[in-house]
């Protein structure tokens, strides 16, 4: 699946790079992630916890209102998640490396955007927190640790000003599963919110 989605990230620039305007980006915001945890018996509860998310991208305009943006992000992503005595908070830091095809509508004075594309992600820092005790996740591919990579789909709408301030919101879809534990299946899923500017 990540040789798939790296495939298709290549060729959809390939195919827009040659004769192509480009401009840049910055966007940062909210992060909102819930995790996706089913086991052999069932679903584990879980609950949006608060984090964040900062970004930089290439706007590649293959035509005047069609842009392919691959981009460079940090992002906090985790959730809670219930457990037998209380609640368990997650954060969990990774570096994405997102390509989103980005289709201006022009409306008023600036522009509606709508964006999709896929993402491969780092897993570079976690914690998990339940009632006082803090524990530093691992990563590798032992029972307990978490998996490095990440991958999924990012979907966004927004508003574009003219002067380039944007304001966008986004849904990022984890297809990779996380967990190195055949009864466990976790992924990751993000809302977020943000503001930004295009030049």
């Amino acid at each position: 699946m990540k040789k798939v989605l790296l495939s298709l990230s290549t060729a959809l620039l390939l195919a827009v790079g040659a004769n192509a305007q480009t401009g840049y980006g910055i966007k940062a915001g909210i992060n909102l992630p819930k995790p996706k945890i089913e086991t052999s018996l069932g679903d584990v509860s879980t609950s949006s916890s608060t984090n964040f998310y900062i970004s930089g991208y290439a706007n590649i305009f293959a035509a005047p209102n069609f842009a392919i943006q691959p981009g460079l992000s940090l992002q906090g992503k985790g959730g809670k998640r219930s457990l037998a005595g209380g609640e368990s908070t997650t954060n969990l830091m990774s570096i994405e490396i997102p390509v989103n095809a980005v289709y201006y509508i022009p409306a008023g004075t600036g522009a509606l955007f709508l964006g999709a594309g896929p993402y491969v992600g780092f897993n570079i820092a976690g914690q998990d927190k339940t009632g006082d005790v803090k524990t530093d996740i691992k990563f590798g591919s032992n029972a307990d640790e978490t998996k490095v990579v990440d991958y999924g789909a990012n979907f966004q709408v927004g508003y574009k000003l003219a002067n380039g301030f944007l304001i966008n919101a986004g849904y990022g879809l984890g297809l990779a599963d996380l967990s190195n534990v055949d009864v466990l299946k976790a992924n990751n899923r993000v809302v977020s919110f943000g503001v930004g500017f295009e030049f």
